[in-house]
């Protein structure tokens, strides 16, 4: 992946974001690339609030971690057909594993098929 996709720029007066300049950015990035970053951003936060990094329980949410893999389960599920499986395998795969990693935070797990994001993967067995 590419660093194409950057932060909202300040305008000349440094104090607004320069949108001109962004969307001149943004339309050179492809749509993969974009549906990817947005993919990955969303496991690294779902990690974060599975409690899977450093700080670990520090940031431990389970509710937000629950919405975090149900948007990617349903971003992944749609951009199927628009994803090569060059992409799609890995994200596929972090899908699972945050589906397997929030089962066992869980103090009482859900029903197979009504884990985050089951309704679009199936249900998840470890």
């Amino acid at each position: 992946m590419s660093d194409a996709i950057q932060p909202p720029a300040p305008d000349q007066a440094g104090d607004a974001p320069n949108f001109d300049a962004m969307a001149r950015d943004i339309a050179e990035v492809p749509a993969v690339e974009v549906i990817v970053t947005v993919a990955v951003n969303l496991m690294s936060a779902a990690a974060v609030k599975l409690g899977l990094t450093e700080d670990g329980a520090e940031h431990k949410d389970l509710d937000e971690a629950r919405k975090l893999v149900h948007a990617l389960a349903g971003l992944l599920d749609a951009s199927t057909t628009e994803v090569s499986s060059f992409h799609a395998a890995p994200l596929r795969d972090g899908l699972k594993s945050l589906q397997l990693a929030f089962r066992e935070a869980s103090l009482v797990p859900d029903q197979p098929g009504q884990g985050p994001g089951e309704k679009y993967t199936g249900p998840v067995y470890g």
